[in-house]
């Protein structure tokens, strides 16, 4: 039966997912100059936060990421290896960047899971899915004094709104979870890399100097 692989492919998804984003807190971490402390802290708070937030709204309490140990191992080990191998790591920023994308649609997919498998609506988890993808990264970014990613038009948050959207829909359609994850995850992947690669950005409005510019001739 497919079912009986979700729990074994959620718990597959779930670490790489929370690896990729503990890499990426510990380089903006060592970036500004945080001390070995500062890159662990952040590296789980990235890892974790995302599903914290997702668990605490839909009732599911404790959070899974404060009650098992290996959310924190995880993170721990990534903030530790970008810590002292910091130029290697660094070097590989296409790779990790790719990396960041498969965490972001893992988690998305996997948030609405979660979501769905607590009776929240199929919309609200979506929304959920996006939330849980994308709250590491906020947290991270305002911990580091940064305007988030995700409110730029960079197509972050979107990607993750696929992603949950896609897991949400094939509940509704009767597809089997470990299939409706695996797909969120490729959807949320594919946006991320024509948005690296292609350059695919969210519409922005009109460039407010230019207006002022028109009212001063």
């Amino acid at each position: 039966m497919p079912d009986a692989l979700l729990p074994l492919t959620q718990d597959l998804l779930d670490g790489v997912g929370t690896l990729a984003f503990a890499i990426s807190g510990g380089l903006l971490g060592v970036r500004k100059r945080f001390d070995l402390f500062g890159v662990l802290f952040l590296s789980f708070v990235v890892a974790v936060a995302g599903g914290i937030m997702r668990d605490l709204l839909i009732g599911a309490v404790p959070p899974a990421a404060l009650v098992e140990i290996h959310y924190f191992a995880i993170a721990v080990c990534g903030g530790l290896a970008t810590f002292f191998w910091y130029p290697r790591v660094a070097s590989l920023a296409h790779p990790i960047q790719l990396l960041d994308a498969v965490g972001l649609g893992l988690f998305a997919a996997i948030g609405a899971q979660k979501a769905l498998e607590h009776g929240i609506h199929p919309l609200m988890a979506a929304l959920l899915g996006m939330l849980t993808g994308i709250g590491g990264g906020m947290t991270r970014d305002v911990l580091a004094g940064e305007i988030p990613f995700v409110l730029r038009s960079d197509l972050y948050a979107i990607a993750a709104l696929a992603a949950g959207a896609l897991v949400a829909a094939g509940r509704v359609m009767g597809v089997a979870a470990p299939y409706a994850l695996l797909l969120g995850a490729a959807a949320c992947l594919l946006l991320r890399l024509m948005a690296i690669y292609r350059g695919w950005r969210a519409p922005l409005p009109p460039n407010p100097q230019d207006g002022d510019a028109d009212r001063m001739r």
